[in-house]
């Protein structure tokens, strides 16, 4: 009854806790400053990284060709097998083909 009383007596905050004009503000902790100046020296670094890559543009422009990645792609959809798997193409003409009786119009 007591812990009833108390809760139906407290002040708060009419309406949503944490929005509109008389919100509850959650004040800044060292932790969370923290954490943000950690965030931000982390992507200091991932944008220097980004700035000085470890390749120069004429070293990456031809790497992948010795691996030939492209052509091994190509080679397997060529297959005669995985060409046999997909449905063969059709056209309007031979889905409308069924539909011609006579070609005499006269």
């Amino acid at each position: 009854m007591r812990v009833t009383l108390i809760n139906f007596f407290k002040k708060t905050v009419p309406g949503h806790i944490f929005r509109g004009k008389r919100r509850l503000v959650k004040p800044v902790s060292q932790r969370a400053m923290d954490t943000l100046t950690r965030e931000y020296e982390r992507q200091e670094q991932v944008m220097l990284l980004l700035r000085h890559p470890y390749l120069t543009l004429e070293q990456s422009s031809g790497h992948a060709k010795e691996l030939q990645k492209r052509e091994k792609l190509v080679a397997k959809w060529t297959d005669e097998q995985t060409l046999r798997k997909m449905k063969p193409h059709v056209t309007i003409e031979e889905r409308l083909n069924q539909l011609k009786i006579k070609e005499a119009w006269d």
